[in-house]
């Protein structure tokens, strides 16, 4: 699908962010690669073996799960738990955060044709903005209003998407969500808002 095929009387857009307009694992694994190296320093641990054990376990159980695997594979200790979240909302990235190729495509198009771009992200706000100053955004960043959906009430409520409408003068149907969750979805359902899949654009 492309931004040709979508409802031409539709005035905004609102997309999530993690795996909606980028990989979320791509600032996860940059997170891990910090961590491992922190780890190397402090404790001598091998930070490849590190990497390796959060990566594998991302991919079968969730970030939730790493640090614990950590202490079960590695005999990492309890004290620094801590520090490894803290550097989930706060890591300085070795490299900038990229947009899916066929998203940048659909947002500059969006803009192209004067139409509202909103992000409306659910996690941790401090998390979230941090990985949005770290995203390569091409110049669209001066285009984009952010809500963070915790800051209201997290999505699947309806109160951040309400509070959106208001702020913006805009009609439940002149709304399109970009989503990949079926929180999203339900979200919009109690909204009255139309969505689409981002697998139908990617």
């Amino acid at each position: 699908m492309k931004y040709s095929d979508l409802d031409k009387r539709k005035k905004a857009f609102i997309f999530e962010l993690d795996n909606v307009l980028y990989p979320e694992k791509d600032y996860l694994f940059q997170v891990y690669y910090l961590f491992a190296a922190f780890m190397e320093y402090t404790e001598l641990i091998d930070a490849k073996i590190a990497t390796d054990v959060m990566v594998n376990t991302y991919d079968i159980l969730g970030n939730d799960f790493v640090f614990d695997r950590l202490k079960e594979k590695l005999n990492v200790s309890e004290k620094y738990r801590d520090n490894f979240n803290l550097l989930l909302l706060n890591a300085k990235l070795p490299l900038k955060l990229l947009l899916y190729e066929k998203m940048l495509n659909l947002l500059q198009e969006i803009v192209i044709d004067r139409k509202k771009l909103f992000i409306v992200t659910n996690g941790n706000p401090q998390q979230q903005l941090n990985k949005i100053r770290q995203t390569e955004w091409h110049g669209l960043e001066n285009y984009l209003t952010v809500y963070f959906a915790e800051e209201t009430a997290a999505k699947p409520e309806p109160d951040s998407i309400h509070v959106l409408l208001k702020d913006h003068d805009l009609l439940r149907r002149d709304v399109l969500m970009i989503e990949n969750s079926e929180i999203d979805r339900l979200c919009a359902d109690v909204c009255g808002i139309d969505y689409i899949g981002a697998g139908e654009f990617l």
